[in-house]
């Protein structure tokens, strides 16, 4: 590293912390504006509107939006330079437009390993507090109720439970089914069923069938005793949860509920795949920003800059309807979350060989 490629990382870095305070500050009034009435009426302490809300915020959105903060200060400190004719100067001295590069490699990358950390395990951590609080004052979207529960708790083993209760830990009207394979060798039905503790479960009014050949067994009784590996917490598990796992946990989770033959996993599934290509966004979003910057044109900042915002405003709209349609089963997960990045990276590669020559 030369003192030149540290003067164009301290502005790399600079200019994008400075976004991200300038940015994240107007959001925060806009967002403290708009639910001002709600924590009056709720009349929610100072301290948890502070601790408990706008800290975890800064840092949420901040690596939610990362790659296009990095877009715009990419733009404006690089079109800035061209505007001084820093690049003349530089190629002039020989360095080529591809060692050009390097400096603004090296800070998204340190970008992309900030970003991987603090999504994978600082953020949920955080985020945890946030959606406890929104859910408590703002906008209630966790359940006391669940209906008509299908999982697969262990293999062969398929549990189904009309109604739950999160308050009371009991469920009414279910059945556990077990097979081998596609024959079904036991199905036992009950009038209740209620969580005890260490994945202990008991079912009341219950009547049980063993199939065994052509032959049927028949046992009634008022009371069975059952080892489920389930709690009654993964019932009301919602989507927004999601953001409250770390990566391992996230991925552990899936595999679970995959596993029980659960098909609510396709938000979390690309939150997960998000958590990954948001930050590598930071390499696409610096190649497409030099591209488009580092030339010294008529118009000058200006221009760069509306085409930077008109740019981050399809990526952000790109990224809302593809998620979307992966939400809507016409997309998967991972198409999802890639696409935009794949798009971007498309735009981008033939704009760099053209300002190379």
């Amino acid at each position: 590293m030369k003192r030149l490629d540290w003067y164009i990382i301290r502005k790399f870095l600079g200019t994008f912390f400075f976004s991200i305070v300038l940015i994240l500050s107007i959001a925060i009034i806009f967002d403290l504006t708009e639910k001002m009435d709600d924590f009056f009426e709720n009349q929610v302490p100072l301290r948890e509107i502070i601790l408990d809300y706008y800290l975890p915020f800064i840092p949420y959105y901040m690596n939610m939006f990362s790659s296009l903060f990095i877009f715009i200060s990419v733009i404006y400190f690089t079109s800035k330079m061209a505007g001084n004719s820093e690049f003349i100067a530089m190629h002039a001295a020989g360095m080529s437009y591809h060692r050009l590069m390097v400096p603004y490699a090296f800070s998204a990358a340190l970008l992309f390993v900030l970003s991987v950390f603090l999504g994978g395990w600082v953020i949920p951590k955080s985020s945890a507090r946030m959606l406890h609080f929104t859910d408590k004052y703002v906008e209630h979207f966790t359940s006391e109720n669940a209906r008509n529960i299908q999982m697969e708790v262990q293999p062969g083993t398929i549990l189904y439970i009309e109604s739950f209760q999160r308050r009371s830990g009991i469920g009414y009207r279910c059945s556990i089914e077990k097979f081998d394979g596609k024959t079904l060798v036991e199905r036992t039905t009950a009038d209740r069923i209620y969580y005890d503790s260490l994945e202990c479960w008991h079912l009341d009014n219950f009547t049980q069938r063993k199939f065994i050949g052509l032959r049927e067994e028949l046992h009634r009784g008022n009371r069975l005793d059952l080892t489920l590996p389930i709690i009654p917490d993964e019932l009301f598990i919602t989507a927004q949860q999601a953001q409250e796992m770390t990566t391992p946990e996230l991925r552990h989770y899936m595999q679970r509920q995959r596993e029980r033959g659960s098909g609510n996993v396709k938000a979390f599934e690309v939150e997960y795949h998000k958590r990954w290509a948001s930050p590598l966004g930071a390499f696409i979003m610096t190649l497409l920003g030099v591209t488009m910057s580092s030339r010294k044109v008529r118009g000058g900042m200006g221009k760069n800059l509306g085409i930077g915002i008109v740019l981050t405003a399809a990526y952000i709209l790109f990224s809302t309807v593809s998620t979307t349609f992966s939400v809507n089963n016409v997309m998967s997960p991972f198409m999802a979350a890639w696409l935009p990045n794949i798009v971007f990276l498309a735009i981008s590669v033939p704009l760099y060989i053209r300002a190379a020559k």
